[in-house]
């Protein structure tokens, strides 16, 4: 009975963090559309190509940064999913989700957007 209950509280918790993280990328892309929308009409033509460059990078370092704390809800989502039914197979499962995730995924993420770790590594 406690066990039942504790698994349907974790899937259901796994599911909000995953609907979570949805409204967290359509929120960033949806943020990145406009604020690149709206600098157009201040950057096209008159000014230098520097500041419209800078206005680019400052658009596209917010927009990755939405999208890091996104990738980290949804490991999380995938820990916890895994935390209550840890067969072999989900095992597997999540190591190799959190190995794209976190290499390929935050090392391109990390290496397009910004200058530096975002995690002081």
């Amino acid at each position: 009975m406690l066990e039942s209950w504790i698994r349907e509280i974790t899937f259901t918790t796994s599911l909000v963090v995953e609907g979570v993280a949805a409204v967290i990328v359509a929120y960033a892309v949806a943020e990145a559309i406009v604020r690149l929308i709206a600098s157009f009409p201040r950057h096209s033509g008159d000014g230098s190509p520097h500041v419209a460059h800078n206005a680019k990078e400052e658009i596209r370092l917010r927009l990755g940064r939405w999208l890091a704390v996104a990738l980290e809800m949804l490991l999380g989502a995938d820990i916890l999913r895994t935390a209550v039914a840890p067969t072999w197979s989900e095992i597997g499962q999540l190591a190799a989700i959190a190995a794209i995730r976190t290499n390929g995924t935050y090392k391109t993420i990390n290496d397009k957007y910004f200058d530096f770790d975002i995690y002081g590594n």
